[in-house]
């Protein structure tokens, strides 16, 4: 569907020449993301001497087992990968089967036929079984095959969770018999820790008062269970969570107490001895890894690379931790850090190598309460404060999640373009604590938009700025965006929402269940119980305001954010008549998947920039 109003035109030549294009940056991964390609994934094997890594490149991709000493050697085709408990062999997903292939002959046994469904296999640590989740059984359900191929999948549990919702962690315990999974069986909205006996089937409830998510830990004594989670009287939030101990012995469940939070998702994991758990946590755009006792205390950081931190292991031995990095001048990459201390070593070498990036700079500018708000400066080439250049702001997605220090190619690129760009953590998110976050409950889009605003007011007032300032954002960043010019119609010369939702009262009726729990939670109730906090977070009821020429594109087949969402404010808009221009890609889901849509989206928002921001 594409609704036209204004013809698109391409921006005047500039002096500026990117060092790669859209169709480079998109094909490597979802563009709107960090990190792209490279290092997905890296898990030690049982004798902590070589690691098992998921990788994506332009040249190979697949299963990799890495040295200690950066030596690679590519193993096969596939995903989801697990290391047996022997260390000989590994299971992986291909073709939609799973399969296990031995490292040293590469010799491969399918363990399923046709399943189409299976996701993070599990082996159990006496190498008979492998767990893994399926919907087959038209919920999110664990299965059980035996490791050597002689038999076919059988159900372990019946209707755990959804077959929409994402956060369905489980784990072997030390002795196999049982495996600790997440569901919502005992009631519609809890995530609660469950047990099932892997021999009888029989499942058993162990926690009812936390909201659990990413994936349980097991202590080495299998007498505990450490798990990422919030208390249920407590804003759910994601990406900043509590660590709570579940004490199998004593049947009670413990707050882990600790100076800071936890990032999941993932798992926390123990050391050796039982004695510390490790995880990691996030400040102001970094992910960083830290330990705490496991009686609780004062956690303390153990690294210090900066960037972002997307996954992380640690040696059977606890000699050696192994961190999947990106910064915001490489992709994701291996890093190996001693436990004992000291700094971290870069392994790998498979993302590519982007020309011309930047480091951005980091600030802090006011907003119109007097909160200052954190950003993310990329400067074009050659940035001069004697010159003068058009900016635009981004405004992240996730809203309790952040803007993230990491490899971002779109502010990239747009700084290459022309552009300062000023990535802004406005108030909600996560990084700055949990005071922070509660700043936006109950007054979505709102405030966050006046908080994006004050970032054009700050820009304008800078020396280098030409007076031109866009704004643009996916998801919860689109969200913003449209609420920004809605709230504050003189700030923006320019918008691109992308994949946003502009009424959340009518977006809960149709939402997933776990978006439908985030929309709740963040208005203190549903439509109905809260209608005030709806209206203060309704954009559409605020589109005859806007000023702005507006640049709105949504996937069709978005159920994260519902595509009506996207009709809605392209008829209001219309009524209104607003300029705008809005474009939907057919089949698109909240995260495309045709890297041409993807190009397209991008290629789009680069020309409605242009358009507005650097012609007179």
């Amino acid at each position: 569907m594409s609704i036209a109003l204004n013809v698109i035109f391409q921006a005047n030549a500039s002096d500026f020449h990117p060092t790669f294009s859209w169709d480079e940056a998109c094909a490597a991964n979802v563009c709107r993301g960090t990190g792209h390609d490279g290092v997905f994934s890296a898990i030690f094997s049982p004798d902590g001497t070589q690691l098992l890594t998921q990788v994506v490149n332009p040249t190979q991709s697949g299963l990799y087992i890495v040295g200690l000493d950066g030596s690679e050697r590519f193993l096969t085709k596939g995903a989801s990968a697990a290391w047996m408990p022997d260390g000989k062999s590994v299971i992986y997903l291909s073709n939609s089967d799973l399969w296990s292939i031995d490292i040293e002959s590469n010799k491969t046994t399918q363990l399923t036929q046709n399943w189409t469904d299976i996701r993070s296999p599990k082996p159990s640590p006496d190498g008979k079984w492998i767990v893994f989740a399926s919907n087959r059984s038209g919920f999110q359900d664990l299965w059980l095959v035996p490791t050597d191929g002689s038999g076919t999948a059988v159900q372990l549990t019946s209707e755990s969770m959804p077959t929409d919702e994402l956060r369905f962690g489980f784990s072997w315990s030390p002795d196999s018999k049982y495996v600790a999974y997440f569901s919502n069986q005992a009631e519609y909205w809890s995530d609660d820790l469950w047990l099932v006996e892997v021999a009888g089937k029989k499942q058993s409830r162990l926690t009812q008062d936390v909201t659990g998510r990413g994936e349980p830990a097991w202590s080495p004594d299998g007498s505990q269970i450490a798990i990422y989670g919030t208390l249920k009287s407590d804003y759910w939030y994601t990406e900043l969570a509590d660590i709570f101990i579940v004490d199998l012995t004593a049947k009670n469940t413990r707050l882990l107490s600790k100076q800071v939070t936890a990032r999941e998702p993932g798992s926390p994991k123990w050391s050796k001895s039982g004695k510390h758990l490790f995880f990691p946590n996030h400040n102001r755009g970094e992910v960083e890894l830290w330990t705490v006792p496991s009686v609780g205390g004062v956690a303390t950081r153990i690294t210090h690379g900066g960037g972002l931190l997307h996954d992380w292991d640690m040696s059977a031995n606890g000699e050696q931790f192994a961190l999947v990095r990106s910064t915001p001048t490489r992709g994701k990459e291996l890093d190996l850090q001693a436990s004992i201390g000291g700094n971290s070593r870069r392994v790998t070498h498979f993302s590519t190598a982007w020309q011309g990036l930047v480091e951005p700079q980091e600030i802090s500018y006011k907003s119109n309460d007097g909160t200052y708000i954190q950003g993310f400066v990329f400067h074009p080439p050659g940035f001069t404060q004697d010159k003068q250049y058009p900016s635009i702001v981004q405004v992240h997605g996730g809203g309790t999640h952040s803007y993230y220090n990491g490899l971002n190619l779109v502010e990239q690129r747009l700084a290459q373009l022309g552009y300062v760009v000023i990535a802004v953590n406005y108030r909600g998110g996560s990084g700055f604590g949990r005071t922070y976050q509660d700043l936006s409950t109950n007054d979505w889009a709102n405030t966050q938009a006046l908080d994006a605003a004050a970032a054009a007011d700050f820009i304008r007032a800078q020396s280098w700025s030409n007076g031109k300032v866009g704004i643009y954002g996916y998801s919860y960043g689109g969200i913003t965006s449209l609420a920004a010019v809605a709230r504050a119609p003189e700030a923006f010369d320019a918008a691109v929402p992308m994949a946003g939702i502009y009424d959340f009262a009518a977006a809960y009726n149709n939402k997933n269940r776990m978006i439908r729990l985030f929309i709740e939670h963040g208005h203190s109730g549903v439509p109905d119980a809260q209608p005030e906090h709806y209206a203060i977070s309704n954009t559409i009821n605020r589109l005859h305001a806007v000023k702005t020429p507006i640049l709105l594109m949504h996937g069709e087949s978005d159920t994260i954010a519902p595509f009506e969402q996207f009709l809605s404010a392209t008829k209001a808009l219309e009524q209104h008549n607003k300029v705008f221009e809005a474009h939907s890609y057919p089949g698109e889901p909240h995260r495309f998947r045709n890297p041409e849509n993807r190009v397209d989206m991008y290629r789009r928002l680069e020309a409605w920039m242009a358009r507005w921001l650097q012609n007179p």
